[in-house]
């Protein structure tokens, strides 16, 4: 039986969002460190993207399962128009590293009720 895609692909949303969160709270810890650069890290589309697929046939009845590259960057972030350079050289933004937060743990819920919904599917299917 060949594994499930949306699961490999909710698998690697929840690493991405893993390491975003951990650069998030190292921006938020080092807020007041001087010279800290904030950082962020590429977006899951950029992953996606660069993510290598493979469908080849073993079989003509079936597909191989695709590999997921550890292809996560963690960079330097754009310098904030709002704040710019404080004295400090610092460059982290509190209120949108607290947004980005929200943002992630919004992001953590909606993959995890959609991978919720289609597990109970697949119960359902298997029950009958």
């Amino acid at each position: 039986m060949q594994p499930i895609q949306l699961f490999a692909l909710a698998s690697r949303q929840a690493e991405w969002l893993s390491v975003r969160q951990e650069v998030v709270a190292t921006n938020i810890a080092n807020a007041n460190t001087p010279q800290f650069r904030a950082k962020d890290i590429t977006p899951f589309n950029a992953v996606l993207d660069q993510t290598q697929v493979s469908m080849v046939r073993t079989h003509p009845g079936h597909l191989a399962a695709s590999q997921y590259g550890q292809d996560i960057e963690v960079s330097e972030n754009e310098l904030n128009n709002e704040i710019g350079l404080q004295e400090s050289g610092n460059t982290v933004a509190l209120a949108e590293e607290l947004s980005k937060t929200g943002e992630i743990k919004r992001q953590y819920e909606l993959s995890t009720s959609l991978v919720k919904s289609f597990h109970g599917m697949m119960l359902m299917t298997v029950r009958r």
